[in-house]
């Protein structure tokens, strides 16, 4: 019987369903409820205490950093655990977020044990305490309950240490595609607001089918959008089995308007550009 309640905020629900997949598998004493943005989350937690929040950082109507803000102000929130999980990896994003007040960071695309070593680090004996109440033992890293307590500084470990972008000009359209543990090196064949298609070597560490990913599109000079999605298909651009080549097909799952907008912007580039 579950003991814990935990809050899965995100405007995504393919990533709510990853979240709540791998808590509920892992940590079976945790109670999952989900929000779609940080005014719903708002709203649930002003009717019930939750004991974590895991919390995405860009949302229509309210950001997971308005959010966290507005939760550390409430008296019964201040000291809840409360995780941002967000393509936004660079230092200055992270430092922002910590000094809100943040408990931990975690990089997208994310691993289930990235994911379940955040959750212990955070929730330390109480979490322990209650799987071992319920008979069940605590999945993930062995070490993860002596980890240091300090602020992060730096960049999320579960991310590659300095995210690619896609660049877009007359002559080509080259893109670097984040997963969990590699970045995929490929050049964009067509892009829709609803996916990505893109052509890789294929003496690269391929993902698998459905496995998150995030595409980093330079809009403008210095300005970069990270649209969030996971891989609905791979395939042998050639028809025999020694291909050089792969093709795969990201499906996006942001409905943030900003983010769309942006897309908008960079498929008028590509468009322009072939």
């Amino acid at each position: 019987m579950a003991t814990l309640k935990a809050l899965v905020v995100d405007d995504a629900s393919f990533v709510r369903d990853l979240v709540k997949r791998t808590v509920r598998t892992r940590f079976p004493v945790i109670e999952i409820t989900e929000a779609a943005n940080g005014k719903k989350a708002q709203f649930l937690m002003t009717r019930t205490r939750f004991d974590l929040v895991l919390c995405d950082w860009e949302m229509p109507e309210m950001s997971g950093l308005e959010l966290l803000r507005w939760v550390r102000q409430q008296e019964n929130y201040q000291r809840c655990p409360f995780i941002m999980i967000t393509s936004r990896g660079d230092k200055s994003h992270v430092i922002e977020a910590v000094q809100e007040g943040v408990s931990e960071y975690l990089g997208k695309p994310f691993s289930p044990d990235g994911l379940s070593k955040k959750i212990i680090k955070v929730m330390g004996r109480r979490l322990k305490d209650a799987m071992t109440s319920s008979g069940k033992s605590l999945e993930g890293p062995a070490d993860a309950f002596k980890e240091s307590a300090a602020l992060l500084t730096g960049k999320p470990k579960e991310a590659p240490a300095a995210p690619e972008r896609t660049v877009a000009s007359k002559s080509r359209s080259v893109a670097a595609i984040r997963f969990a543990d590699s970045v995929l090196r490929c050049v964009v064949k067509d892009i829709t607001l609803t996916e990505i298609r893109v052509i890789a070597k294929r003496d690269q560490s391929f993902p698998g089918i459905l496995d998150q990913a995030v595409v980093d599109m330079e809009i403008n000079e210095g300005e970069v959008a990270r649209l969030n999605g996971y891989v609905h298909q791979l395939q042998a651009v050639e028809k025999r089995q020694d291909t050089d080549f792969v093709s795969l097909v990201i499906r996006f799952v942001d409905e943030d308007p900003k983010k769309m907008e942006d897309l908008s912007r960079f498929i008028a580039r590509f468009r322009a550009g072939g």
